[in-house]
C-alpha cells in the first residue's frame, strides 16, 4: 500500500519542490515505511511507502528516465500479465516475475500504451509520466478499491489517493459543493461518482482512466460489468472447482507477507475467505477479529465465529460493543474525515482496525459476497412473464436435486415492487426550503429511487448492488487515507475474475441460499456455519441505543453548526421524547443531519457561498 500525490503546472516552469515535498510529508502516517520525490521541470511525484510484501520497490520509479510512476497498485494474476508481456517482446521473464507491481505497470504501459488497462486486473490507482509524448496518464482499478483525487490548479493539474493531501495545496480552496451535501442528506452518501464535497476536488470513477496532455484533461471509461457472459458445464462438480479454484487466487493475490487479520463474523463470507486464506497458505499467521452484542441486541455471531476460529485453529479477538454510545468520540479530531459521513457507531468500527493495525499490516474482509452470490429475486418471475415454463421446471429440478428444495418464487415481493415501486428512506421534510427548492432535491429524491435494474439477463439484482456509490464509499472508509492507520484492507470477494465467472452462471441451484459457496465450504467450515440461514441482526443497535437517547435527534442552538441552516430547518426535526419501534426510518433519517452537524463544526476553513 502507499500513498501517492503528483503536480503538474501548466506553463512549463518548473515545479515548487518544496510543495511537493510538504504534500508527500503530509501522507506519512498511513504509510510511514518510506518517502519520496521525483521531479523533472514542471512534473513532479511523490511516493509514500507501507511495506506488506517482501521487499517492495520504492519508487517514484522509472523504466530508462523515459517513463515514470507512482502507484498504490496490488495487481491480481501476475503469471497471466507476464506471460502477456513476454509475448508482447517485453524483457526477460525471470527479471518480469521478480519485478513489484508499480514496475510490471510500467511495463504494461511500455508494451501497450493506455490499452494496457485490458490486461491489469487488481485494486490499483496510480500515475504514469510520459517524458516522450509529453502526457500524464492515471487510472483507478475497477472496483473503486483504490481512491484517486485530482484538481485543476494554476492552469495544471494535481492528482493523489488521499483527498486531505490535496487540501493542503494553497491554490485549491475548500469550498463546498452543495449538491455532494445534497446527496449526503438524502441518500446518505454523494451518489456522484466523479465529485467530492469540494468544488475543487474531483473524483476519478471506478473504471476509469485520465490522461492529461498539453492542459487538456480527458476522463475514459475503460471497463463495464460483464453482462452478456454464460458459462454451461456437464458436470456440477466442475462449475464448483472452478469456483475454488478462482476464490483462491483471488484470497491468494491479497495476502501480505506471512500474517493478515480478517474481519470475521460468523456468517459464510467472511469465514470462507479465512478457511481459504489458510487452505492457500498453511503458514499463515492469520488472525480474525469479531464485533459482537452480548447484550444490547439478541446477537450469536459470537457463537458462530468461534466455532470457525477453533475449527480453523486460529486466535480470535472479539470487541463487545454493548457499552458503545452514538456518536461516542466523535468530537475527537482522530473521528474527522475529509467528507461527511453516517456511522453513528463509528467508535467500535475505529477501535477493531486499530487492534488490527497493531499486528498487522494487511486485513481481509468478506465485503461483496452478499450481492454477487445471492439469488436474483426477479429472475423466477421474470421466466413466467416471458413464459419459459420449460426453464423454470428444469431449474426448480436442479434446486431440488442440488438442496432438496424449492426456492422462493419471489412472486409477493416482484408485485409489490410492481405496485408500489422499490422501497427507499422516506424524503426528508426537514431540508431547507430554499436549499431544496435551488437543487431540485425532490426531483433528485424521485429519479435515484426509480432507477431501473442493469440490463443483465439472469443476475439483475447482482449487478445493481455491485454498481452505484456504495462500495467506493465503503471502500474509501476503510482505506489508510481515511483510518490514518498503517493498515491496507482487501476484499477478495471484488475480484474481476470472480464475479465475471459468477455473473455468467446459471442463477440457479448455484446462487439460492449462496449454494456454490456452501458446497465449496464443504468439509473446511463447521457444518453449523455451513448451513447457517442468511439472517439479518434480530436487532437494529443504532435503532436500539436510539431509543435510549432519543434527543440525540434534536439540535439545540448552542450544538448547531451555523453552516447546518443552510440544509436543514431545525424546527421541522423537533420529535418526540420517546421513540417508538415504528418510527425507525424517520428517525435513522434524522441521524443523517447529527452526522452532517458533527462534520460542518470540525471542517476547518470551509467556504460557503
Amino acid at each position: 500500500m502507499s500513498a501517492i500525490v503528483g503536480l503538474i503546472r501548466g506553463d512549463q516552469a518548473p515545479l515548487d519542490r518544496s510543495l511537493l515535498q510538504r504534500l508527500t510529508a503530509s501522507m506519512s502516517l498511513r504509510a510511514p515505511d518510506a518517502i519520496a520525490t521525483w521531479a523533472d521541470g514542471p512534473v513532479g511525484f511523490g511516493h509514500a511507502l507501507l511495506r506488506n510484501r517482501v521487499e517492495p520497490e520504492n519508487q517514484p520509479l522509472s523504466l530508462g528516465g523515459e517513463l515514470w510512476i507512482t502507484a498504490d497498485a496490488r495487481l491480481d494474476g501476475r503469471s497471466d500479465l507476464i506471460a502477456a508481456l513476454r509475448s508482447a517482446g517485453a524483457v526477460d521473464s525471470k527479471e518480469l516475475e521478480a519485478a513489484p507491481d508499480a514496475r510490471l505497470i510500467l511495463h504494461a504501459y511500455r508494451a501497450w500504451g493506455a490499452t494496457c488497462l485490458e490486461h491489469l486486473i487488481g485494486d490499483f490507482a496510480f500515475a504514469i509520466w510520459d517524458r516522450p509524448r509529453q502526457q500524464l496518464f492515471c487510472a483507478r482499478d475497477h472496483f473503486g478499491v483504490k481512491p484517486f483525487h485530482y484538481a485543476q490548479v494554476e492552469g495544471g493539474l494535481l492528482f493523489g489517493n488521499a483527498l486531505a493531501c490535496l487540501l493542503h495545496h494553497p491554490a485549491v480552496s475548500r469550498r463546498i459543493d452543495d449538491r455532494a451535501i445534497a446527496d449526503f442528506l438524502l441518500f446518505g452518501l454523494n451518489q456522484d461518482l466523479g465529485s467530492t464535497v469540494y468544488a475543487d476536488i474531483r473524483r476519478l470513477p471506478p473504471a476509469h482512466c485520465l490522461t492529461w496532455s498539453g492542459g487538456k484533461l480527458e476522463l475514459r471509461r475503460y471497463w463495464t460489468l460483464p453482462l452478456d457472459g454464460a458459462i454451461r458445464y456437464r458436470s456440477p462438480d466442475q462449475y464448483l472447482e472452478r469456483f475454488r479454484e478462482l476464490l483462491q487466487s483471488a484470497v491468494a493475490d491479497r495476502l501480505g507477507c506471512g500474517s493478515a487479520g480478517v474481519l470475521m463474523s460468523g456468517g459464510m463470507d467472511s469465514t470462507s475467505v479465512a478457511a481459504t486464506a489458510l487452505e492457500v497458505a498453511p503458514e499463515l499467521d492469520l488472525q480474525a477479529y469479531t464485533l459482537v452484542f452480548d447484550r444490547l441486541i439478541p446477537d450469536r455471531e459470537r457463537h458462530y465465529s468461534n466455532l470457525v476460529a477453533e475449527n480453523l485453529g486460529i486466535p480470535i479477538h472479539h470487541l463487545v460493543s454493548d457499552d458503545y454510545r452514538l456518536y461516542e468520540r466523535w468530537d475527537h479530531p482522530e473521528f474527522w474525515r475529509p467528507e461527511p459521513h453516517y456511522e453513528p457507531l463509528k467508535a467500535h468500527q475505529v477501535d477493531m482496525l486499530h487492534q488490527a493495525a497493531a499486528r498487522h499490516r494487511v486485513l481481509l474482509t468478506g465485503f461483496g459476497g452478499d450481492p454477487v452470490l445471492m439469488h436474483s429475486r426477479s429472475y423466477l418471475p421474470g421466466l413466467l412473464r416471458r413464459l419459459r415454463f420449460g426453464r423454470l421446471a428444469a431449474d426448480l429440478r436442479a434446486c431440488v436435486q442440488a438442496g432438496g428444495r424449492i426456492p422462493r418464487l419471489g412472486l409477493r415481493s416482484q408485485l409489490q415492487r410492481w405496485i408500489h415501486g422499490v422501497p427507499s428512506w422516506p424524503y426528508p421534510t426537514w431540508l431547507n426550503s430554499s436549499f431544496a427548492s435551488r437543487l431540485n432535491l425532490a426531483r433528485r429524491w424521485q429519479e435515484r429511487n426509480r432507477m431501473a435494474l442493469p440490463a443483465h439477463p439472469r443476475r439483475a439484482e447482482a449487478c445493481k448492488g455491485l454498481l452505484g456509490a456504495m462500495w467506493p464509499a465503503l471502500f474509501e472508509s476503510y482505506d489508510p487515507s481515511f483510518t490514518g492507520l498503517p493498515l491496507e484492507v482487501r476484499h477478495p470477494f471484488f475480484d474481476v475474475r470472480l464475479i465475471t465467472y459468477l455473473l455468467a452462471l446459471p442463477p440457479l441451484p448455484w446462487f439460492d441460499q449462496k449454494h456454490i459457496l456452501r458446497e465449496a465450504m464443504r468439509g473446511r467450515l463447521p457444518e453449523a456455519v455451513r448451513r447457517r440461514p442468511k439472517t439479518a441482526l434480530v436487532g437494529d443497535p443504532i435503532f436500539t441505543l436510539l431509543r435510549r437517547e432519543p434527543r440525540l435527534q434534536c439540535l439545540e442552538h448552542g450544538q448547531r453548526a451555523p453552516e447546518l441552516l443552510r440544509y436543514v430547518d431545525p424546527a421541522a426535526l423537533a420529535v418526540p421524547s420517546e421513540v417508538r419501534a415504528d418510527d425507525r426510518p424517520r428517525s435513522l433519517l434524522n441521524l443523517r443531519v447529527i452526522s452532517l452537524n458533527y462534520w460542518l463544526k470540525q471542517i476547518p476553513a470551509a467556504q460557503f457561498g
